[in-house]
């Protein structure tokens, strides 16, 4: 299989290589100022055929003004220029021709004016996905479907990520992504990291970038790469802002309503940041599961449970910061966010348990749970970065400190009849309050130092420490009184304290880019269940990566790169205790649980820097999966190590044009994953699967619309032993701009066809069939 992949990648890459020499690539560029010869940044500029008035290109001028088109055929053409606050602009009109140089347009120059512009045929922007040297860029700020959405239903429709029922990010089939929020580490667990993406808005979010093959200068964390999510940040002088209002009902069980507010200053060497954000988010889910669990002497029981969990939340989240010149050479700044989120969940369960397949069920069993959650982050951070010279050598360091608190109390009260309706056994009544507190330190300084034109060397070092303490508090109703039941509380704190260093070196070689780096991380570690066992963990690895780019002409471009990544296991994931979720079914965590390593590999192709195409293969050793066991008739949830899991996989990515309002962008990534594991309860293991992914985006343009169309299809794969069922989406969105887009009015629906169902099953240790279907559909409200 992967020969037949090599195969197909290069003869794309021939292919499209034949077709680009048979046409020219001339360059167009040119710059706009205003009447204080000031330059204007983010106008709208069109590059039109003089013959017939047809746009040709358009893009927007940058910070300095600057515009420029690409891959320009010959012909007459003229440069069109609108922006609000300013009459239109045109250049004269010029000739391209047939193998010229590059072409400068004269400077434009922009005057104010106080009248509004009465049309504009065509709304420039960056595309929703762009493809960099070593990252693919989506566009959250240009998507309607930021409105509305948080960060976490965003990552869902990025390229090659997909999201499963427990929050694991999955990137190309492959589970272990690192998640940062402005170039800084989150440092959480699964269900954590869930919170913070739910509480962070989509209107505050400029981009997402995902880096499947990191530098040495990033943390080595993450088997399939870094997802890292850019917040907005205005740098315009004066003062500016924007204010975000949504609304809408899911399944009609509550109005759920969206609100967030922008606010930036900027004068002289002073530039001062700040968003708050209030959302109401609520969710109702259906939740099946059938299990066998075979008894031995006697025999095997069926159990069928149904539950229709529904949750309400109150999200409030906050970014503060600042940014200030000390001198043309030294900026230093200062951030504080977080979030301070309540939510209930309320949810009845109800299990029928029987000897046969089918008929009457031998006994009933009914749960009602009523949890209460609070959750608070608080992330500091003070930041330096000093100029030391005009050629490019500088020195930054950053300080942090996060904090995440998490208190939740459940109440479980648990009824069990016999099939007449007769009581089986007395109610049993039982609580849970779990406080779990996370402190984050972390220090770190880069330099960069340019040792010529061509070489660049980069060095750091950074330290963390992380802790975190969670007390498991279980009281059962005994009497009419709740009592301290010692048997399932458990109190458990772990530390890790992560030492690292780095060198980066980059060399530019005519048309060829190599970048080598090498990273060292020493980790200490302690997991200590208090009063029972003690964990402790000491080891040193290396991290090294290569990544090579090529640059055949202006329109193709080829890349190999190969990076050594670690995945450490979660906190909660090493705490050994058992949590009851019901009488019969139970989480276990697993304190000997090993890091995982990975080598990736990759080769990439770009044509015209929109399409792409990748071949990649991964091997991971001691890949840490969760697997489901029995115990009696018990059925729980634990993490185990796999001797290796492999995944070759191929994807390719491309915008299109339909016509000159419609345009799309369409990625699919094919897989082939194999799970190995020598023993795993006893027996061997050796599971493989082809799968794939589908995601497309439709972008309709108008004179003051736009509308916007997205599905995404996951195909049938596998999750260590577990068989994951397919699932898909539709969501959709239009907006209307109004007072020179000043007032952007948008309508989003998510899962028009509420089709997104997660599904998994398992006949390997212990037979089960599980489904979820939550309402993620929202209209307006």
């Amino acid at each position: 299989m992967l020969k037949t992949f090599v195969t197909l990648f290069f003869l794309f890459v021939y292919s499209l290589g034949v077709h680009a020499q048979n046409h020219s690539a001339i360059k167009v560029s040119g710059s706009l100022t205003d009447d204080q010869n000031k330059p204007v940044d983010y106008a709208s500029v069109s590059l039109v055929r003089v013959s017939d008035s047809t746009v040709v290109k358009g893009t927007l001028s940058n910070e300095t003004g600057l515009y420029v088109f690409e891959n320009i055929n010959p012909g007459n053409y003229l440069v069109k220029v609108t922006s609000v606050g300013y009459t239109k602009a045109s250049s004269q009109p010029f000739y391209v021709a047939d193998g010229a140089p590059a072409i400068v347009v004269p400077v434009l120059i922009m005057h104010q004016g106080s009248h509004s512009l009465q049309t504009v045929t065509i709304t420039a922007s960056k595309p929703l996905i762009e493809h960099q040297a070593d990252r693919v860029v989506m566009n959250v700020e240009n998507s309607i479907l930021a409105a509305g959405n948080s960060a976490m239903d965003i990552l869902e429709r990025a390229p090659g990520v997909s999201i499963d029922k427990d929050d694991n990010i999955s990137l190309k089939g492959k589970q272990g992504v690192t998640v940062m929020v402005n170039d800084k580490l989150t440092y959480l667990s699964a269900d954590q990291l869930a919170t913070l993406l739910r509480s962070t808005d989509g209107n505050t979010i400029q981009s997402i970038e995902i880096i499947t093959s990191p530098s040495a200068k990033y943390d080595a964390a993450g088997n399939s790469g870094i997802i890292n999510i850019k917040l907005k940040q205005n740098k315009q002088s004066g003062t500016s802002g924007s204010v975000s209002v949504s609304a809408g009902v899911a399944k009609g069980v509550k109005l759920m309503d969206d609100n967030t507010i922008n606010l930036n200053h900027k004068e002289g060497n002073l530039n001062v940041f700040g968003t708050f954000s209030h959302s109401d988010p609520s969710r109702v889910s259906d939740i099946s599961l059938d299990r066998i669990i075979n008894n031995n002497s006697n025999g095997l029981t069926y159990f069928d449970q149904q539950s229709h969990p529904q949750s309400y939340s109150h999200n409030n989240a906050y970014r503060l910061g600042a940014d200030y010149e000390t001198s043309h050479e030294n900026t230093v700044g200062f951030s504080v966010s977080g979030y301070d989120n309540s939510s209930n969940v309320n949810n009845n369960n109800n299990t029928k348990i029987q000897s046969t397949p089918a008929g009457i069920p031998d006994s009933l069993v009914n749960t009602k749970s009523d949890q209460r959650n609070t959750n608070k982050n608080l992330a500091i951070n003070i930041n330096d970065k000093l100029k030391l010279d005009t050629n490019g050598q500088e020195l930054s360091a950053d300080l942090d400190y996060v904090k995440y608190n998490n208190n939740t109390f459940t109440q479980y009260t648990n009824d069990f009849f016999f099939a007449d309706g007769d009581t089986q056994h007395p109610q049993q009544v039982l609580t849970n309050r779990t406080p779990s507190n996370i402190d984050i330190r972390t220090a770190k300084i880069d330099y960069v130092k340019p040792l010529d034109k061509t070489t660049k060397l980069e060095a750091g070092v950074k330290y963390s420490n992380v802790k975190t303490d969670n007390n498991l508090q279980v009281q059962v109703l005994n009497n009419g009184n709740f009592i301290n039941d010692t048997t399932q509380s458990n109190h458990f704190i772990y530390t890790e304290k992560i030492t690292a260093g780095y060198l980066n070196l980059n060399k530019q070689m005519d048309n060829t880019s190599v970048q080598l780096g090498l990273r060292s991380e020493y980790t200490q570690s302690n997991g200590n269940l208090i009063g029972r066992n003690t964990v402790n963990r000491d080891y040193i690895n290396f991290f090294p990566n290569v990544f090579i780019n090529h640059t055949l002409d202006s329109k193709n471009e080829l890349s190999l790169s190969y990076s050594r990544r670690i995945d450490r296991p979660g906190y909660a994931d090493l705490n050994p205790f058992t949590y009851f979720l019901d009488p019969y079914t139970f989480i276990q965590g697993n304190a000997f649980l090993n890091p995982q390593y990975t080598d990736n590999y990759q080769a990439s192709y770009t044509y015209n820097k929109t399409i792409n195409v990748s071949l990649g293969y991964s091997h991971t050793s001691n890949v840490i999966t969760f697997v489901v066991l029995t115990s009696g008739d018990k059925t729980f949830d634990t993490g185990r190590n796999l001797n290796a899991y492999n995944v070759y996989n191929m994807d390719f990515n491309t915008p299109y044009t339909i016509t000159q309002w419609w345009s799309g962008n369409v990625d699919f990534n094919g897989f082939y994953q194999q799970y190995k594991a020598d023993t795993l309860a006893g027996s061997r293991v050796n599971k493989s699967n082809v799968a794939f992914e589908v995601k497309a985006t439709e972008t309709f343009l108008f004179e003051n619309f736009k509308g916007e169309l997205t599905g995404d299809y996951n195909s049938a794969n596998i999750e260590g032993v577990s068989a994951i069922k397919p699932y898909y989406g539709v969501d959709a969105g239009i907006s209307r701009s109004f007072d020179h887009k000043k007032l952007n009015m948008k309508l989003s629906v998510s899962d028009i066809f509420d089709t997104r169902k997660f599904g998994v099953s398992s006949q390997e240790f212990s037979n089960f069939i599980f489904s979820q279907r939550s309402d993620t559909r929202v209209w307006p409200g």
